[in-house]
């Protein structure tokens, strides 16, 4: 069944605030959502990251909704605080006019602040699972009038080991309530968390047949992981790059690269988990205004950037999982305006870039790193580009002043003129153009065999029942590439296996899948992390916290 669907449909205030954001006809996804919404049924919406799922749910949930009730109204649950602060930015500017009251509420503010724009009164709360627990458990949000519940980018927050809190969320919900999930994928949790929880559901997927947008030109370096800084400054010097999103995989590389590239003439700044949002919010709004050219990021700090205009996708590291390499590179080329995405791939990660090939449908060019002789043919390029403009411009009174009195003193204007440019290219003995060694890439068969059957970066869960291994009593893993550490909590303390996987992977800024075996002994935990992560999740070995109380981590 199909429903022709306008915004005109909508209540005059709604209406109004649509075509005041601009808003004219709606994506498929609006389309295919709002108008089951409006029927009160659960839906399961499966699309991307950019094609509109946020007006797809919020404009329906605010139709059916009366303002000012004195309690809330619709949940929205996010896996991070930065999708949290867009979605409530969004449900305010939709609903301003209806007079509705939106809260985001997520880790890093105060609780009292909080606390008190609850008791005021709140129509929707947006927020992130662990806080919302925290503020059910004080008593202080109240879910029992609650009509609708959204569970947005559910895959996300799988990930990052959330689904027992979302569970324990929802069991403070009325079992009257409308349900909502979107998601990039359905992943079995996520289709056994929408079998017991929601009624019914009518799925809708909405997405095109190329999972990738074809305005987007992709390319990838093969790179010794030594040289990868080499590399992208080399690539950065031919290429026309406006505003650059490089991806890190962990929040300690973000803050060395943007120093690094920003020392070789990129003004470039970071963005992690570690910034507060105050400095965040400045850091997005140096980057829109131009202030800074690139941007560093992990793809947890990422969620919910709302950037347009992004000519380059930088993929540092691979991500772990190809869905997240879609999700990467779609920040660019929209619009219908072209895009670049590049990857840097060490010889050892060429298996993974083949699997991302696969799962987007399409080739990624793999090309030639440029040389000395061609990036320093751009330099002058460049330098003649600018001395023309100047020339046009013809803004130079003082400057010819002082060329006619050095030719008036002897100096031949020509030799003047090769003196000036010398003097103008000095910046650039401050970017020497570093070697790189030569790489090779394997033949992906033996990649295949180096790597054995773990292939998707991550434990393989054929052999673990309920996506964990069989538990061992050794403190050292049994599993090849895995480190066994002690976590200072167990089950004396009321230790679930879902906190030891979203502190680790929140704090450490790994993926949650990544974290293997967990065995919960009385006083401690033992859990075992990937070789590869067991540096970073140990340099964050003093952020680690369960319910608002520290907990260590140590190697065996």
């Amino acid at each position: 069944m199909t429903t022709e669907f306008s915004f005109e449909d909508l209540r005059p205030e709604l209406a109004q605030a649509v075509a005041e954001l601009g808003f004219t006809t709606p994506t498929p996804i609006q389309s295919a959502v709002i108008p089951l919404m409006l029927t009160v049924r659960d839906v399961i919406g499966q699309a991307q990251t950019g094609t509109g799922k946020t007006a797809a749910f919020a404009l329906p949930i605010l139709q059916l909704m009366q303002p000012g009730t004195g309690s809330v109204q619709s949940l929205v649950v996010t896996p991070t605080r930065e999708l949290a602060i867009q979605v409530a930015r969004a449900y305010h500017d939709f609903g301003h006019l209806m007079g509705m009251r939106v809260l985001a509420i997520y880790g890093g503010q105060p609780y009292e602040r909080q606390k008190r724009r609850l008791a005021k009164g709140v129509d929707v709360v947006v927020g992130t699972p662990g806080r919302l627990l925290d503020l059910i458990g004080q008593g202080a949000l109240d879910l029992s009038e609650l009509r609708s519940v959204v569970l947005d980018e559910a895959d996300e927050m799988l990930s990052m080991g959330f689904i027992e809190d979302i569970e324990a969320i929802l069991a403070e919900t009325p079992t009257t309530r409308q349900t909502a999930l979107f998601s990039a994928t359905i992943p079995p949790e996520i289709r056994q968390l929408a079998d017991t929880y929601m009624f019914n559901p009518q799925v809708v997927s909405v997405g095109p047949k190329e999972r990738t947008v074809a305005a987007i030109e992709q390319r990838s370096y093969l790179v010794h992981e030594a040289d990868k800084l080499a590399a992208l400054t080399r690539i950065f010097e031919v290429e026309d790059v406006t505003s650059a999103l490089i991806f890190a995989r962990t929040r300690a590389s973000t803050g060395e690269l943007a120093s690094e590239l920003t020392l070789r003439g990129f003004p470039a700044e970071s963005l992690n988990g570690d910034l507060s949002q105050d400095i965040r919010e400045q850091v997005l709004q140096r980057f829109r205004r131009g202030q800074s050219t690139v941007l560093v990021a992990t793809d947890v700090a990422a969620r919910g950037l709302d950037i347009d205009d992004i000519s380059h996708v930088v993929n540092y590291d691979l991500p772990l999982q190809t869905e997240a390499y879609v999700h990467r590179i779609g920040r660019t080329g929209r619009a219908g305006k072209a895009g670049v995405a590049i990857s840097l791939v060490t010889p050892d990660e060429n298996w993974r870039l083949l699997r991302i090939e696969r799962f987007t449908r399409q080739p990624i060019t793999r090309a030639d790193l440029p040389t000395v002789e061609e990036i320093e043919q751009r330099r002058e390029e460049q330098l003649v580009k600018r001395l023309l403009v100047w020339l046009r411009r013809d803004r130079c009174r003082r400057e010819k002043e002082i060329v006619m009195e050095l030719a008036e003193a002897g100096h031949d204007p020509l030799e003047i003129a090769a003196v000036a440019l010398k003097m103008a290219r000095s910046e650039e003995k401050q970017r020497p153009i570093a070697e790189i060694q030569d790489v090779f890439a394997p033949h992906p068969k033996a990649t295949r065999r180096r790597n054995g059957s773990r292939q998707d970066g991550r434990n393989s869960r054929r052999e673990r029942p309920n996506g964990r291994q069989r538990e061992h009593s050794s403190h050292s893993s049994h599993e090849a590439g895995m480190v066994r550490l002690t976590l200072s909590a167990g089950r004396a303390q009321g230790i679930r296996p879902n906190d030891v996987v979203g502190t680790i992977a929140y704090h450490a800024d790994i993926p949650g899948r990544s974290i293997g075996a967990i065995r919960i002994q009385e006083d401690h935990t033992l859990v075992d992390v990937p070789q590869q992560f067991v540096g970073q999740v140990l340099e964050k070995a003093g952020s680690y916290r369960i319910r608002q109380q520290p907990v260590t981590l140590t190697r065996n």
